[in-house]
């Protein structure tokens, strides 16, 4: 990579301006991405192209009104009392079968991050939820963290919504479509692990608190959970699965409607609540993540016309394979320190374009699930930092080194999916 080049010139002032901003200016992400972007456009002589960085700012309208429609949704249905009357049934349901139990709390900590395409929705609803729960089940309160973060990441990659995947798909203008076998390739057996070495073991002990645990049930079902209170989630699988198998002759209302109508539902089923303060919450709870999303896109356009992005692309093919596979493993995660959505933009686009003789959904996928383990990567580390608060933990490095190993085989089984990318996609139907 010839960094002498004015593309590799622009290429250091973006990525220097960028962590300058965002790590020694202490900005938001969003304005440090924002920066970046104009201080490109100044390099590369474009001056401060107004057109430019609206453009770039619109760019992800339709990933940002799905995850604030969908963050409406987590909020109603959390409101309602849904969140906590299904945690309660699935955990009375495998208490006396702990391996089961253990796959079921991964699933509850993943639901948020699947729907609204977020780590920190997962951590904040049902990892909070779940967190004392755990602990009252005999998991020590660092797995228990450790465990909430690896599920909010796997979560967030998980179909249907998965904001990484979407980025790096825009930056070729591959439509999100056909992800959800992909998707659960990439996700399902690492949750599974994670579950295991996490959990399971604690719970196979059956060491827990069974007094407090019964309290702490009893309360979670205040609401009954009938088929009434699951109207919003039946609702919503019913509309999605329409416009996915019955296109030619199902309405086509998009994501966004989709969500509010089953958010909607809500109001008709379970505890009464004010659904325009929740709807109110819940955009505002999004805000940074839709914020970043909007540097994002700015970052794109103004890398796309200076010539940056196909530098970075030229540069990608010139490596080795054995270097690419690893490079991707490695510095894809590292630039998510700064932004999981970032580095999808930045590292993921390239790599994808790179690795085009190889099925570019399954590709798009596993880059994706790269880009998610940014969440765990310190000084930002979003994942860890708000698990560690949800069990009371002040050091979340202590709950980082439980993620290590897990993060590992998360890297690894990504790259194994890279590679036999054709392969899979020949078994999937």
């Amino acid at each position: 990579m010839d960094w002498f080049f004015p593309e590799g010139i622009y290429t250091i002032a973006m990525v220097g301006s960028f962590v300058l901003g965002a790590f020694a200016l202490k900005l938001p992400i969003a304005i440090a991405l924002a920066a970046a972007a104009a201080v490109g456009a100044l390099c590369g002589g474009a001056g401060f192209p107004i057109r430019h960085l609206v453009e770039g700012t619109f760019g992800y309208l339709d990933t940002i009104l799905i995850i604030a429609s969908a963050m409406i949704f987590m909020k109603s249905v959390q409101r309602s009392g849904l969140l906590e009357s299904l945690a309660a049934r699935i955990i009375r349901l495998f208490r006396s079968m702990p391996l089961m139990l253990s796959l079921g709390l991964m699933v509850i900590i993943m639901i948020p991050g699947m729907i609204t395409g977020s780590s920190t929705a997962a951590v904040l609803t049902t990892g909070a939820l779940v967190a004392p729960v755990m602990i009252k089940l005999g998991v020590p309160a660092v797995k228990t963290a450790a465990a909430i973060a690896m599920g909010a990441i796997y979560g967030m990659i998980a179909p249907p919504v998965n904001v990484p995947a979407m980025i790096i798909g825009g930056g070729i203008d591959m439509p999100y479509v056909g992800f959800a076998l992909p998707l659960l390739v990439c996700t399902v057996p690492l949750a599974v692990f994670s579950a295991l070495l996490l959990v399971y073991p604690y719970l196979k002990k059956g060491a827990g608190d069974e007094e407090a645990l019964e309290e702490d049930l009893s309360r979670m079902e205040e609401t009954p959970l009938t088929a009434g209170l699951l109207m919003p989630v039946i609702l919503l699988a019913v509309l999605m699965s329409g416009e996915q198998f019955l296109p030619s002759v199902w309405p086509p209302l998009g994501m966004p409607v989709n969500f509010l109508l089953a958010a909607l539902s809500s109001l008709l089923t379970g505890k009464k609540y004010n659904f325009l303060e929740a709807s109110r919450e819940a955009v505002n709870d999004a805000i940074p993540v839709l914020g970043i999303l909007m540097g994002v896109g700015m970052f794109i356009q103004i890398m796309t016309l200076v010539g940056v992005q196909g530098f970075i692309v030229v540069s990608v093919l010139a490596l080795p394979a054995w270097l690419m596979y690893f490079g991707m493993a490695t510095s894809i995660p590292l630039f998510g320190a700064v932004s999981a959505f970032g580095s999808a933009s930045v590292l993921g686009v390239p790599f994808l374009l790179a690795l085009l003789g190889l099925d570019e959904i399954m590709v798009g996928s596993a880059l994706s699930l790269l880009a998610g383990l940014g969440d765990l990567m310190p000084p930002t580390a979003l994942a860890g930092i708000f698990a560690a608060q949800v069990v009371g933990e002040e050091n979340y490095f202590k709950v980082l080194r439980h993620c290590f190993f897990p993060a590992v085989v998360t890297a690894v089984w990504a790259v194994v999916v890279i590679m036999n990318a054709n392969t899979i996609m020949g078994y999937l139907p």
